[in-house]
């Protein structure tokens, strides 16, 4: 009886990512994935727990830790909610021609060069 090797359905992630997605929904992705890794790391650089940044955020512990499983689709206010007590914000920046597979988001400290308006 001979052994035939099978090879799987593509080589890689990215190959099966790339027949699977448009362009746009794996963009779309990233960037959802790099927003919320920013916001992780910040909570995580200051030490903050996701019961704390309840309290001063106002968003329910159980919603922080679906935006931060990814099981969420959050809402741009719950976002800049929970961005502000973390010293953050968000900006609004041109798009690169071509967009670089890892996206990186830039966030401002409180006091930076970025002013933001108050949240009403």
């Amino acid at each position: 009886m001979s052994k035939t090797k099978v090879s799987p359905i593509g080589s890689s992630w990215d190959e099966f990512e790339k027949r699977t997605f448009t362009q746009e929904e794996i963009m779309e992705s990233d960037l959802r994935v790099a927003l919320i890794s920013e916001l992780i790391r910040a909570r995580n650089d200051q030490g903050i727990t996701q019961k704390q940044l309840e309290e001063a955020s106002g968003v329910k512990q159980p919603v922080i830790a679906r935006m931060e499983k990814g099981t969420t689709d959050p809402q741009l206010m719950t976002i800049l909610k929970i961005l502000r007590p973390l010293g953050k914000t968000l900006a609004i920046v041109p798009i690169e021609e071509k967009q670089p597979r890892n996206v990186h988001f830039k966030t401002f400290k409180k006091g930076s060069a970025f002013k933001q308006k108050p949240m009403r």
